[in-house]
């Protein structure tokens, strides 16, 4: 295990090992990958498990998908934080899509190698899909404006867990004029509630019901 598989299980303590197993997993294999097919940062690779792994992880610092739940994860590139969520929540059922069809070929290698069975990926770009899900999730792939309109279709009206259904998107920065056409309705949670890491202090994650 490495420093930064630590990460996982200094802040996701108690999952078992088949799950401890394939978050080690991550990073040989997004490193061999990455060789072949540009996926993640250069820069970043040798901080998956914070930049990517435990960002896309504090989606579950907020809500704890329900066993048969469905979570579509928009512009995926390299599987987050569908991949990641995927490992914390075997028993929900996960679609990634992206438009650019070598990263999907990345996903569903990786997938395929943590022998994840809970995860579809799609080379499809969101505006013409029209399978409805429980949540969507992503990580500012456009400002939040435009994401609810591609994706407003896509969201189910039946609720099946704690949070009513709809967004789940992690971005950085001042939101403010983002989320001004929502009115009261988004909630912010600041990811250095969550994380002690640097890298955190100024990422957020907004959950809009839909």
């Amino acid at each position: 295990m490495t420093e930064n598989a630590a990460l996982i299980r200094k802040y996701f303590p108690g999952l078992d090992n088949n799950q401890y197993t394939a978050f080690d997993m991550l990073e040989p294999l997004y490193r061999e990958w990455n060789e072949k097919i540009n996926v993640v940062s250069r820069k970043d690779i040798g901080s998956l498990y914070e930049k990517h792994v435990l960002h896309s992880l504090a989606i579950a610092r907020v809500i704890r998908f329900t066993p048969g739940s469905t979570i579509l994860d928009v512009g995926t590139g390299g599987g987050f934080p569908g991949i990641p969520l995927a490992i914390l929540f075997p028993s929900v059922k996960f679609m990634l899509v992206d438009s650019i069809g070598k990263k999907i070929r990345v996903v569903q290698a990786v997938a395929g190698s943590l022998g994840l069975n809970n995860v579809d990926a799609m080379q499809v770009r969101a505006e013409t899909l029209t399978t409805r899900f429980d949540f969507v999730v992503s990580r500012a792939v456009t400002s939040l404006p435009e994401f609810m309109k591609w994706i407003r279709k896509n969201v189910s009206a039946e609720n099946r867990n704690a949070l009513p259904n709809g967004i789940l998107y992690l971005k950085g920065g001042d939101l403010s004029d983002e989320l001004k056409p929502f009115g009261k309705r988004p909630v912010v949670y600041d990811l250095s509630e969550f994380f002690s890491e640097e890298f955190f202090e100024t990422k957020k994650l907004v959950y809009l019901p839909v």
